[in-house]
């Protein structure tokens, strides 16, 4: 009788914990350390050559945004003046505690939270981190100094005609191309069949 008692107090207990588990409780795959992306409309990104993230949504330009910010006096030019002046705007917002560097705590910031890996891929210059390879002394900070200087080598790197200047047009053509989608693989004996074809065998 005692084991029958225990039977059924256990029996009940395994029940419940089956009907206290939700049923269609949604399974999260992750790729890599990253959750995959909500989906949704695709968005452009865009990383200034100081690291500045900007985006925009299919159809927009990035690229374009960062431009117009840039090209203060709107001549259609970005000269080596206004590039090192929005270098020196954008210091200044990294600079989350105004003490005139940027610390490796706001480093840190930058990488984990405004510009992660995956974005900060979308440069023109292939920087793999844009903010902390200014820091040319090594001391794991980030002078106004170090910026501006690296904002003018930028400069000079994106000025492939030596024109003492930059167009949006120039630089559109330093962007690499985008990854053809929705391209048949020819390798893929799947995508070969003619959707129209009889195959029927008679």
């Amino acid at each position: 009788m005692v084991r029958r008692l225990l039977l059924a107090a256990v029996f009940l207990g395994l029940a419940g914990a089956a009907a206290a588990q939700p049923q269609d409780a949604p399974i999260i795959e992750t790729y890599g350390r990253e959750p995959p992306p909500p989906p949704g409309p695709r968005v452009r990104l865009f990383i200034s050559p100081m690291g500045e993230p900007f985006s925009a949504d299919r159809g927009g330009d990035a690229l374009g945004a960062w431009f117009q910010q840039t090209d203060t006096n709107h001549d259609g030019v970005i000269t080596v003046a206004e590039m090192k002046q929005d270098a020196e705007r954008y210091f200044a917002v990294l600079d989350t505690n105004h003490d005139g560097e940027i610390d490796p705590d706001e480093i840190s910031h930058y990488e984990q939270t405004v510009a992660p890996q995956f974005l900060r891929n979308s440069n023109l210059l292939g920087l793999a981190e844009p903010v902390a390879s200014t820091d040319t002394n090594f001391n794991r900070g980030v002078s106004l100094q170090e910026f501006t200087v690296a904002a003018g080598r930028r400069f000079a790197a994106l000025d492939v005609d030596h024109l003492g200047k930059l167009t949006l047009d120039g630089l559109r053509s330093l962007r690499p191309p985008e990854p053809e989608r929705d391209k048949k693989d020819a390798t893929d004996p799947t995508q070969q069949l003619d959707a129209n074809a009889d195959t029927g065998g008679g």
